[in-house]
């Protein structure tokens, strides 16, 4: 899914971390680290138990029931919110597009009209919402296109940077530098840990293809290794693209340069002109087209998650109800389309600040559900943690590692966040509105639980879902 989430986050630039160009590499590349010692725990859950709740499941299974449900909860609730900023994203270089197409550049000041922006955005939930409905064959079809024509364009737009670099009709050429890939470069770790946080979020999806296993083929193997592949897949081409970005236009604060704060909110639609010249639109398709992807493919996650919920009778049965036609959880894929439009016109309709604090959030509460999961890998083999030099790296000491970095980060950002600077600025009795929002997404998640709790006593009694057990 996130090949694509790197044309998202073009569109929003963190206050600390991210300011300073040349310090984005090292920070992504510090990101990486934690993401692939989770996955490799994912994988190695994934090979023992498949099964669709990944997260919810495998945590109920380590830890209990009540641990599980929240870890369920961490993912379901990240995805919905992520699902309405996709869409946002989508419908802003929707309108670029159209402005391009036509020459008029009036049609890209329609994504400012709020009435026509959600309506919009959507209809653009909506598409996505009956493609996904539709099961994995649509969805596989509409992915192979969208993410081959986004690689395409990411490519082309990669070696025509570096064409005009040594051509000497760069904006500012910049010679790569080995300070961009140094952390310790960082001014302090809060600055550290929010770029970390945020890097995170760019990572973030990997797991959609385990949350697939009862629809792929080989599911002890597949996903897993699927959700490894994808990792490094992200790198390497976030990785290119930024190399050849700072290459091209330098790390200065004037004109094209990555550090203009007028530039980072979208550096793409900035830099596509120059770099592409009158092939530019390609880029605004294919952000576009990555939006869409990603909007698309995130349904995936939350549907195959609550279907687990349901079946488990952690949720009420009907989450658990699975299209005859389509073979895909019908119920759970339109309730999250639902959660995900009534997110955007809440949001849209109060504050622009609370969407864009609340992607700051995510960071946070991504942290928190992955931190769990790979916990619950170290757990969960405990016993055969110590067998043999491969169950020790992949079993334990791996997803411990990765597992720890990431709830450190989660505890960090939060108490950052505290801070009414961090994000947009927003606050709430004095408290950040980032801390309140992810804070507040948590408790909200606790307080459904509690409410389960006396409406599916069997669940939160171990009856459904026993601790070490597979059998359903």
């Amino acid at each position: 899914m996130n090949q694509e989430r790197q044309g998202h986050e073009s569109q929003r630039s963190d206050n600390t971390a991210t300011q300073r160009p040349g310090q984005w590499l090292a920070i992504f590349l510090v990101g990486f680290i934690p993401m692939i010692l989770v996955a490799f725990g994912y994988r190695e859950l994934n090979n023992a138990m498949p099964d669709a709740g990944t997260s919810f499941t495998w945590a109920s299974r380590a830890f209990g029931p009540w641990i599980g449900w929240m870890g369920g909860w961490g993912l379901i609730a990240a995805t919905i919110i992520v699902l309405s900023n996709l869409a946002a994203v989508a419908v802003d270089f929707f309108y670029l597009m159209l402005a391009q197409l036509f020459g008029n550049p009036e049609l890209g000041g329609l994504s400012k009209n709020l009435q026509l922006n959600i309506a919009t955005t959507l209809v653009f939930i909506a598409l996505a919402c009956w493609i996904s409905y539709r099961g994995m064959e649509a969805t596989k079809g509409v992915q192979y296109v969208l993410v081959a024509f986004q690689l395409l364009v990411l490519g082309w737009f990669a070696v025509a940077a570096f064409s005009h670099v040594a051509n000497g009709s760069a904006f500012d050429a910049t010679a790569i530098s080995p300070d961009w890939f140094n952390p310790f470069a960082v001014g302090s770790f809060s600055a550290f840990a929010a770029g970390v946080s945020l890097s995170i979020f760019i990572y973030w999806g990997w797991d959609v293809t385990l949350t697939m296993n009862e629809e792929t083929k080989n599911p002890e193997k597949t996903p897993g290794r699927a959700a490894t592949v994808t990792v490094v897949v992200i790198v390497a081409i976030y990785m290119t693209v930024a190399l050849a970005t700072l290459s091209f236009a330098g790390v200065g604060e004037t004109g094209l340069g990555a550090g203009n704060p007028d530039n980072q909110s979208s550096i793409f639609a900035v830099l596509s002109g120059p770099v592409m010249g009158p092939f530019a639109i390609l880029m605004s398709l294919a952000i576009l087209s990555s939006s869409a992807a990603s909007l698309q493919s995130t349904f995936v996650s939350p549907a195959r998650t609550m279907l687990s919920m349901g079946n488990y009778k952690a949720l009420p049965g009907r989450f658990g109800k699975v299209s005859p036609r389509f073979k895909s959880p019908s119920y759970a894929t339109i309730a999250a389309g639902v959660a995900a439009a009534a997110f955007c016109v809440i949001t849209r309709t109060t504050s622009e600040n609370a969407l864009w604090d609340t992607i700051t959030a995510l960071g946070m509460m991504i942290c928190f559900y992955y931190g769990i999961t790979a916990l619950a890998c170290v757990w969960f083999f405990r016993a055969q943690a110590f067998s043999n030099g491969r169950a020790f790296f992949f079993k334990f000491l791996a997803p411990l590692l990765g597992g720890v970095i990431l709830l450190v980060m989660f505890f960090k950002t939060a108490a950052d966040s505290m801070d009414p600077e961090y994000g947009s600025g927003s606050s709430v009795g004095g408290l950040g509105m980032v801390f309140i929002l992810g804070m507040g997404v948590i408790l909200l998640g606790v307080v459904i639980m509690l409410v389960m709790s006396r409406l599916r006593p069997g669940f939160f009694k171990g009856q459904v879902l026993a601790r070490g057990r597979e059998e359903r």
